[in-house]
Protein backbone atom coordinates (compact mmCIF):
# COMPACT_ATOMS: atom_id res chain seq x y z
CA UNK A 1 0.00 0.00 0.00
CA UNK A 2 1.20 3.52 -0.81
CA UNK A 3 1.89 6.16 2.37
CA UNK A 4 3.81 9.12 0.22
CA UNK A 5 3.97 10.03 -3.04
CA UNK A 6 7.13 12.25 -3.69
CA UNK A 7 7.23 14.98 -5.93
CA UNK A 8 9.83 16.44 -8.19
CA UNK A 9 9.56 20.84 -8.66
CA UNK A 10 10.96 22.19 -11.92
CA UNK A 11 8.62 21.43 -14.79
CA UNK A 12 5.90 19.28 -12.27
CA UNK A 13 5.36 21.97 -9.44
CA UNK A 14 6.51 25.37 -10.90
CA UNK A 15 7.08 26.57 -14.60
CA UNK A 16 10.30 26.96 -13.92
CA UNK A 17 11.92 25.23 -16.23
CA UNK A 18 10.30 27.26 -19.85
CA UNK A 19 11.80 30.47 -17.62
CA UNK A 20 15.32 28.90 -17.44
CA UNK A 21 15.32 27.63 -21.04
CA UNK A 22 14.11 31.16 -22.20
CA UNK A 23 16.84 32.81 -20.52
CA UNK A 24 19.40 30.38 -21.77
CA UNK A 25 17.83 30.85 -25.56
CA UNK A 26 18.23 34.53 -25.11
CA UNK A 27 21.73 34.15 -23.56
CA UNK A 28 22.81 31.82 -26.24
CA UNK A 29 21.43 34.36 -28.88
CA UNK A 30 23.30 36.74 -27.72
CA UNK A 31 26.10 35.41 -28.37
CA UNK A 32 25.71 34.30 -31.76
CA UNK A 33 24.21 30.67 -31.41
CA UNK A 34 20.95 29.41 -31.79
CA UNK A 35 19.03 26.96 -29.08
CA UNK A 36 16.18 24.89 -30.09
CA UNK A 37 13.45 23.64 -27.78
CA UNK A 38 13.46 20.29 -28.80
CA UNK A 39 17.75 19.85 -28.23
CA UNK A 40 17.26 21.63 -25.16
CA UNK A 41 14.15 19.17 -23.98
CA UNK A 42 15.86 16.31 -25.02
CA UNK A 43 19.64 17.03 -24.38
CA UNK A 44 19.75 19.18 -21.08
CA UNK A 45 16.05 18.44 -19.41
CA UNK A 46 16.28 14.42 -20.67
CA UNK A 47 19.72 13.48 -20.72
CA UNK A 48 20.89 15.30 -17.99
CA UNK A 49 23.55 17.55 -20.03
CA UNK A 50 24.71 20.20 -18.35
CA UNK A 51 24.68 23.66 -20.16
CA UNK A 52 28.35 23.79 -20.36
CA UNK A 53 28.20 20.63 -22.23
CA UNK A 54 25.07 21.96 -24.73
CA UNK A 55 27.03 25.50 -25.24
CA UNK A 56 30.01 23.09 -26.48
CA UNK A 57 27.91 20.95 -28.47
CA UNK A 58 26.62 23.85 -30.49
CA UNK A 59 30.16 25.34 -30.81
CA UNK A 60 31.02 28.20 -28.10
CA UNK A 61 34.12 28.30 -27.06
CA UNK A 62 34.69 27.40 -23.36
CA UNK A 63 35.73 30.91 -22.37
CA UNK A 64 32.33 32.69 -24.05
CA UNK A 65 30.26 29.31 -22.61
CA UNK A 66 31.57 30.40 -19.13
CA UNK A 67 30.76 34.12 -18.81
CA UNK A 68 27.55 33.23 -20.81
CA UNK A 69 26.38 30.90 -18.59
CA UNK A 70 27.36 32.91 -15.89
CA UNK A 71 25.08 35.71 -16.94
CA UNK A 72 22.52 33.55 -17.26
CA UNK A 73 22.19 32.43 -14.22
CA UNK A 74 22.61 35.93 -12.46
CA UNK A 75 18.96 36.50 -14.63
CA UNK A 76 17.50 33.64 -13.33
CA UNK A 77 18.21 34.66 -9.94
CA UNK A 78 16.94 37.99 -10.62
CA UNK A 79 13.85 36.79 -12.23
CA UNK A 80 12.88 34.44 -9.08
CA UNK A 81 12.72 37.57 -7.08
CA UNK A 82 9.49 37.46 -8.81
CA UNK A 83 6.42 34.18 -8.35
CA UNK A 84 7.22 31.66 -10.45
CA UNK A 85 4.06 30.22 -11.60
CA UNK A 86 2.59 26.73 -10.77
CA UNK A 87 2.06 24.23 -13.26
CA UNK A 88 -1.72 23.80 -14.47
CA UNK A 89 -3.97 22.03 -11.14
CA UNK A 90 -1.18 22.02 -9.44
CA UNK A 91 -2.48 23.83 -6.15
CA UNK A 92 -5.49 22.33 -6.33
CA UNK A 93 -4.09 18.44 -6.91
CA UNK A 94 -2.38 19.31 -3.99
CA UNK A 95 -4.58 20.67 -1.59
CA UNK A 96 -6.77 17.42 -2.21
CA UNK A 97 -3.97 14.93 -1.34
CA UNK A 98 -2.34 16.60 1.49
CA UNK A 99 -3.52 15.28 4.95
CA UNK A 100 -4.43 12.48 3.45
CA UNK A 101 -1.41 10.80 1.93
CA UNK A 102 2.13 11.70 3.27
CA UNK A 103 4.20 14.01 0.64
CA UNK A 104 7.72 14.61 -0.45
CA UNK A 105 9.67 17.09 -2.27
CA UNK A 106 12.58 15.73 -4.24
CA UNK A 107 14.63 18.25 -6.50
CA UNK A 108 17.39 18.40 -8.12
CA UNK A 109 16.98 22.47 -7.24
CA UNK A 110 19.53 23.90 -4.58
CA UNK A 111 17.55 24.64 -0.87
CA UNK A 112 17.53 28.34 -1.69
CA UNK A 113 15.95 28.30 -5.16
CA UNK A 114 13.45 25.95 -4.32
CA UNK A 115 12.25 28.26 -1.33
CA UNK A 116 12.43 31.48 -3.19
CA UNK A 117 9.96 29.39 -6.24
CA UNK A 118 7.38 28.97 -3.27
CA UNK A 119 8.45 31.53 -0.37
CA UNK A 120 4.65 33.38 -2.36
CA UNK A 121 2.37 30.19 -2.70
CA UNK A 122 2.63 28.25 0.76
CA UNK A 123 3.43 25.28 -1.15
CA UNK A 124 6.38 23.56 0.69
CA UNK A 125 4.29 23.36 4.04
CA UNK A 126 2.57 20.55 2.57
CA UNK A 127 5.20 18.48 2.15
CA UNK A 128 6.92 16.40 5.06
CA UNK A 129 10.00 15.86 3.33
CA UNK A 130 11.65 18.12 1.18
CA UNK A 131 15.07 16.72 -0.58
CA UNK A 132 16.85 19.23 -2.77
CA UNK A 133 20.48 19.19 -4.18
CA UNK A 134 22.56 20.22 -1.00
CA UNK A 135 20.90 17.33 0.67
CA UNK A 136 22.80 14.49 -2.11
CA UNK A 137 25.94 13.75 -4.03
CA UNK A 138 24.62 11.90 -7.35
CA UNK A 139 21.78 14.16 -8.87
CA UNK A 140 19.00 12.54 -11.20
CA UNK A 141 19.19 10.07 -13.12
CA UNK A 142 21.22 8.50 -9.94
CA UNK A 143 18.64 6.93 -7.70
CA UNK A 144 19.81 8.32 -4.52
CA UNK A 145 17.62 11.37 -4.24
CA UNK A 146 14.32 9.08 -4.16
CA UNK A 147 16.36 7.29 -1.85
CA UNK A 148 17.52 9.75 0.34
CA UNK A 149 13.55 11.04 0.30
CA UNK A 150 12.35 7.27 1.29
CA UNK A 151 14.84 6.86 4.37
CA UNK A 152 13.93 10.39 6.09
CA UNK A 153 10.11 8.88 5.63
CA UNK A 154 10.87 5.84 6.92
CA UNK A 155 9.07 3.82 4.42
CA UNK A 156 10.11 1.07 1.83
CA UNK A 157 10.48 2.26 -2.07
CA UNK A 158 7.33 0.31 -2.59
CA UNK A 159 5.47 2.32 -0.37
CA UNK A 160 6.05 5.17 -2.34
CA UNK A 161 4.80 6.33 -5.83
CA UNK A 162 7.07 9.47 -7.50
CA UNK A 163 5.51 12.08 -9.98
CA UNK A 164 8.22 13.75 -12.63
CA UNK A 165 7.97 15.18 -15.62
CA UNK A 166 11.33 14.09 -17.62
CA UNK A 167 13.12 11.03 -17.83
CA UNK A 168 15.62 11.61 -16.15
CA UNK A 169 13.68 12.14 -13.13
CA UNK A 170 11.79 8.39 -14.31
CA UNK A 171 14.96 7.08 -14.61
CA UNK A 172 15.97 8.17 -10.90
CA UNK A 173 12.46 6.93 -9.17
CA UNK A 174 12.59 3.81 -11.41
CA UNK A 175 16.22 2.89 -10.09
CA UNK A 176 14.85 3.35 -6.69
CA UNK A 177 12.39 0.71 -7.09
CA UNK A 178 9.05 3.49 -6.96
CA UNK A 179 6.31 3.47 -9.49
CA UNK A 180 6.55 6.78 -11.20
CA UNK A 181 3.66 8.82 -13.00
CA UNK A 182 4.91 11.25 -15.76
CA UNK A 183 3.29 14.91 -16.52
CA UNK A 184 5.39 15.99 -19.38
CA UNK A 185 5.06 19.58 -19.86
CA UNK A 186 5.85 21.72 -23.23
CA UNK A 187 9.14 20.94 -23.31
CA UNK A 188 10.05 17.78 -21.91
CA UNK A 189 7.02 15.93 -23.99
CA UNK A 190 9.21 15.33 -26.78
CA UNK A 191 10.92 12.63 -24.91
CA UNK A 192 10.13 8.69 -24.21
CA UNK A 193 8.92 7.16 -20.95
CA UNK A 194 8.60 3.83 -21.45
CA UNK A 195 9.68 3.09 -18.14
CA UNK A 196 6.44 5.58 -16.34
CA UNK A 197 3.36 3.41 -14.54
CA UNK A 198 1.39 6.04 -16.49
CA UNK A 199 1.69 9.06 -18.18
CA UNK A 200 -0.94 12.12 -17.46
CA UNK A 201 -1.27 15.50 -19.21
CA UNK A 202 -1.77 17.77 -16.23
CA UNK A 203 -1.18 17.15 -12.58
CA UNK A 204 -5.20 16.14 -11.16
CA UNK A 205 -4.05 12.84 -13.28
CA UNK A 206 -2.36 11.85 -10.15
CA UNK A 207 -5.18 11.83 -7.95
CA UNK A 208 -6.68 8.58 -9.89
CA UNK A 209 -3.57 6.73 -9.55
CA UNK A 210 -3.07 7.79 -6.09
CA UNK A 211 -6.88 6.47 -5.34
CA UNK A 212 -5.75 3.10 -7.05
CA UNK A 213 -2.75 2.81 -4.79
CA UNK A 214 -3.99 4.37 -1.51
CA UNK A 215 -7.64 2.82 -1.43
CA UNK A 216 -8.57 6.39 -0.28
CA UNK A 217 -10.36 9.17 -2.50
CA UNK A 218 -9.22 12.25 -3.27
CA UNK A 219 -11.72 14.82 -4.79
CA UNK A 220 -10.38 17.38 -6.49
CA UNK A 221 -11.36 20.49 -6.02
CA UNK A 222 -13.35 23.04 -8.07
CA UNK A 223 -10.83 25.50 -10.42
CA UNK A 224 -11.95 29.26 -10.25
Amino acid sequence: MVEAILWDNDGVLVDSESLFFELTRDAFADAGYQLDSVYWGMEYLGNAKHSSVIASELGIHPELARSVIERRNETFLKCLEQPVPLMPEVRETIGALAGKVRLALVTGSPRDKVELMHRDNGLLDCFEVIITDNDIGNPKPHPEPYLKAVERLGLEPRQCLAVEDSRRGLESAHAAGIPCIVVPNALTRVQRFELAYAVEERASGVLKHATAFTGKTFPMPAIS
